[in-house]
């Protein structure tokens, strides 16, 4: 009986614990943990400059008062990053449709920017159509690189390929420069009802 007492105690603690850590079971991985506490408090980022895959110059927060849907990538991904950037041609017609692409910005952030040059951005862009105006592919300067990825919570790991191992998501960023969203890259409607609040 004392084993059986003992061995439901062990069971009520760590479901309590796992509930506590878990923010009430809703948060089961730290991007998930994230993701929840950016939608209850949104976070300043810190702002930056870029270039465009047109060489033009560009910012987040967006200059114009734009709300930004940020998603990271660099140019030579030959997986996560080229579903990521049909998930986001699909989502600028999503904006546009909603009645928005005059007060959204889609942009795609290289965290490769001394490989990822104009001409690959711009080959990159061709290749997911990216028109220039609603969607653009764009990279910061290396030196602020790692704020950036501290800000947003962005995982980039060299995979001694080449390449990187990395996190995927549309970041929703205010135009005072407040990350209020994160959702997945095909998540539409998530990103559309996000973006809509962010422009309240």
């Amino acid at each position: 009986m004392q084993a059986l007492l003992a061995s439901l105690l062990v069971v009520v603690a760590g479901g309590g614990l796992l509930w506590q850590a878990t923010d009430g079971g809703q948060a089961l991985t730290a991007e998930s943990a994230r993701r929840l506490a950016v939608q209850r408090a949104p976070q300043p980022v810190s702002p930056f400059a870029l270039e465009t895959m047109s060489g033009a110059s560009a910012a987040i927060p967006d200059a114009r008062g734009k709300v930004a849907l940020v998603e990271f990538i660099y140019t030579t991904c030959p997986t996560l990053c080229q579903s990521a950037g049909a998930d986001m041609f699909r989502l600028g017609n999503r904006v546009r449709e909603a009645g928005l692409a005059d007060r959204v910005t889609l942009m795609s952030v290289s965290f490769d920017p001394e490989f990822d040059t104009v001409e690959r951005m711009q080959s990159y862009g061709e290749r997911h159509d990216a028109d220039g105006a609603l969607w653009t592919i764009a990279r910061p300067r290396p030196d602020v690189l790692p704020q950036i990825l501290s800000d947003f919570g962005v995982i980039a790991i060299p995979d001694r390929m080449g390449g990187y191992t990395h996190n995927v998501a549309v970041h929703v960023v205010t135009a005072d420069g407040r990350l209020a969203a994160i959702h997945d890259t095909g998540d539409f409607e998530g990103i559309i009802a996000a973006a809509r609040k962010a422009l309240r």
